[in-house]
């Protein structure tokens, strides 16, 4: 083959290949399929950490498979709800988010009020709608996520001013805080101020303002911690669990978590082996789910969820940052929004679980027992996959 021959076939085969499509997936798969895959392994671990519980005379009347049901309930009830959410044009939830933390604050003093707010354990977390309990402070993460979102793109121009920028949603998210701790439920203020904290920063706020804002969370948080006495005895409990005194009392959950963790070992005790679930662990369905899963998978169990949790934030981060190089700021800020709470969240919970960080109330996200959770988890991955769906839509040369 002459030298003119080959580069004619090279130029007709550029020409071919410039001009056949290029396919871009409409929805991310890979990330619905994970999101699935932690929901599927989450409802395997719900029924395994809770089938014992009707043995307890507490729990009594409840049958083997009373929470199973229901979370899996939950699970199609809130897929249902994603799906209607996905449809969800982003430009609309830029419009009423307002309006969505604004019912979310509302929804947040209901709950403090006698005959409408459930209260379990001492804290009024829970307003009663028949098939489900319904927990505001989740709407607050979703509500403020937004709100942050749509605030940041309004306040573009003076982000650089302290007064005009930071201090009226420092202000907010100090509002939501003050309802959340009247529950009380510091855990949730926590995940809000970290979401807003973190959004301020994407959205272009100013380092020094950046740090002085955390500077003082930090100052408020343990303040907080300083002014009440259960929770001062949660950070001994959590520096020193082993003690006669904090291994019965404040400490008891973190020891038999631990204990539980310690049994699994490296590949676990199997599927349903767990002795901890058995009356010896607290909440092992919701808080402590993780601590079953080390228990019976073991060190490969927990490490599998990590990684799925880390892939997960990494990816949702990807999406936000590629919406805000096609100019959709506000979408862009959603998505790392949401990419901030699901990593934050599970950070946390698996910091407890393990003993790395004192005692707090977080589930473990998409995984954990509770349709509150559940039902806002997923609501928000679809608005991210309507983000990433859109994305795709622009890179086409559409609209979205």
């Amino acid at each position: 083959m002459s030298m003119a021959a080959a580069l004619s076939g090279f130029l007709r085969r550029d020409r071919v290949l410039a001009k056949a499509p290029v396919r871009i997936q409409p929805i991310d798969q890979a990330l619905i399929w994970v999101t699935v895959g932690l929901l599927a392994f989450g409802l395997v671990m719900v029924y395994s950490a809770s089938v014992a519980m009707p043995d307890n005379p507490k729990f009594a009347r409840y049958a083997h498979m009373h929470f199973l049901i229901r979370h899996a309930g939950f699970i199609a009830f809130s897929f249902i709800a994603a799906l209607l959410a996905f449809q969800v044009p982003v430009a609309t939830w830029e419009k009423i988010a307002p309006w969505l933390f604004i019912a979310s604050l509302l929804m947040l003093i209901l709950v403090l009020l006698p005959h409408i707010g459930k209260g379990v354990n001492g804290a009024r977390r829970w307003i009663g709608f028949g098939f489900m309990s319904f927990q505001p402070s989740e709407l607050a993460k979703f509500a403020t996520l937004l709100y942050a979102a749509d605030y940041m793109v309004r306040k573009m121009e003076v982000k650089e001013r302290f007064f005009r920028a930071v201090l009226p949603m420092a202000a907010a998210v100090a509002i939501v805080g003050l309802l959340l701790l009247a529950e009380p439920d510091m855990g949730a203020f926590m995940v809000i101020s970290v979401i807003a904290m973190g959004i301020l920063f994407l959205g272009g706020v100013n380092a020094r303002m950046f740090f002085l804002i955390a500077a003082v969370m930090v100052i408020a948080f343990m303040l907080m911690i300083a002014m009440s006495q259960w929770r001062r005895e949660r950070i001994f409990a959590y520096l020193d669990p082993w003690s006669e005194k904090n291994a019965v009392g404040k400490g008891y959950q973190l020891s038999h978590s631990l204990i539980a963790i310690g049994r699994g070992e490296i590949f676990g005790v199997g599927l349903g082996g767990s002795v901890e679930k058995l009356h010896w662990l607290p909440e092992a369905h919701t808080d402590f789910l993780l601590a079953v899963i080390g228990e019976e998978f073991g060190l490969v169990g927990v490490l599998i969820v990590i990684v799925a949790f880390l892939w997960m934030t990494r990816r949702i981060m990807h999406i936000g940052r590629q919406a805000i190089a096609l100019d959709r700021v506000f979408a862009g800020l959603v998505a790392q929004g949401v990419g901030i709470w699901i990593g934050f969240q599970a950070f946390i919970n698996m910091g407890v679980n393990l003993g790395a960080l004192p005692t707090k109330g977080l589930t473990l996200p998409l995984m954990s027992y509770g349709g509150s959770a559940i039902l806002l988890n997923l609501i928000a991955i679809a608005v991210v996959l309507r983000i990433d769906y859109e994305n795709k839509v622009l890179m086409r040369g559409g609209r979205a």
